[in-house]
């Protein structure tokens, strides 16, 4: 699975309960439109972390990295390039 897919799948199964429907857009801001809120985003590192195994730094914390699925994918293929 790629990591499009499996941040995809996480986030619908940890914060939207299995209902795909309101993730609509690669592009959707998921604090904006409230799937994830402040403890969301940290869960969220959490799982990159964890299953990317990525070290995630506060700097790096920020909407560019973090706000929709296109976002994390990108994020996550840019540390795992790095590392």
């Amino acid at each position: 699975m790629d990591a499009t897919s499996q941040i995809r799948s996480y986030i619908i199964e940890s914060f939207l309960f299995g209902d795909a429907s309101p993730l609509t857009d690669d592009r959707m801001s998921l604090l904006d439109n409230g799937v994830i809120d402040s403890t969301g985003v940290m869960e969220l590192v959490a799982f990159l972390e964890d299953d990317f195994g990525l070290t995630i730094r506060d700097e790096e914390l920020v909407p560019e990295n973090l706000d929709s699925v296109a976002n994390l994918a990108s994020f996550v293929e840019r540390k795992q390039a790095a590392a």
